[in-house]
């Protein structure tokens, strides 16, 4: 297949995704759908985070794109809310460049976080990188297990459990998940953050972003109770290790 042929059928397959934006700046609403739209993404846009929660009980997107600061609910809750019934990727963008904010915003589930003013372009990298990664995770076998210490990950249901604690269930983010099925996967090696970065979140190494570290640490809280712990190997990256 030659190179136009292959990005043809890329755009194809990007008609396929249903993104919703929710932002009340009507230029930076239809900065971000334009150039989404030249990606062949389906886009549908919202001046505020009700609007896209109504639109997408009804109709679930593949992507949501959240601003923090609207008219009514605010992203963050609307992010909460969509939570709480679906693992859609989701990109929070705030006009706050505060650690509270990107703190807040990785916890609770999103994928990535922009400040403003976004670069459109470096936003649509991202968006591509999040759809490869969940076209990644659709060739997982259906009946695989994984196991480290007394950790038990079932790629099937997405399900963690510590067998050490009555198989108490480990609630993990889709991030937090994937990061520690990659360090699981690799187990008997060190994994620098640049490959955490291409393989998990799909982002170039030129991408500055704290979404590694900033997970790693919230994985290393809920593995608390186990004797799993994230290593860390100074100025490379993560292991995994068993507590001694």
């Amino acid at each position: 297949m030659n190179t136009i042929s292959t990005i043809n059928m890329m755009n194809l397959n990007n008609m396929e995704k249903l993104i919703y934006i929710a932002d009340d700046e009507p230029n930076i609403k239809d900065l971000i759908r334009s150039f989404l739209e030249k990606e062949n993404y389906d886009v549908q846009a919202f001046d505020n985070g009700d609007d896209l929660f109504k639109a997408f009980n009804k109709k679930p997107s593949d992507l949501v794109i959240l601003d923090i600061m609207m008219p009514g609910t605010d992203g963050l809750t609307i992010c909460t809310k969509i939570r709480q019934t679906s693992d859609v990727p989701i990109i929070i963008l705030t006009a706050r460049d505060s650690d509270a904010d990107y703190v807040a915003g990785i916890t609770l589930g999103s994928d990535d976080y922009f400040t403003k003013p976004v670069s459109p372009m470096q936003l649509v990298m991202r968006v591509k990188a999040i759809f490869r990664r969940i076209d990644m995770d659709k060739k997982t076998p259906a009946s695989q297990f994984l196991k480290y210490s007394d950790v038990e990950i079932n790629l099937a249901s997405k399900i963690v459990v510590n067998k050490s604690n009555n198989d108490e269930e480990i609630q993990l983010t889709p991030n937090e998940f994937n990061l520690l099925v990659y360090l699981m996967e690799n187990q008997n090696r060190a994994v620098s953050r640049e490959e955490l970065l291409d393989k998990i979140w799909g982002f170039s190494a030129e991408i500055e972003t704290r979404v590694a570290d900033d997970t790693v640490k919230r994985l290393r809280k809920k593995l608390a109770e186990t004797n799993l712990i994230v290593d860390t190997v100074w100025g490379f990256g993560f292991r995994l290790k068993e507590k001694i």
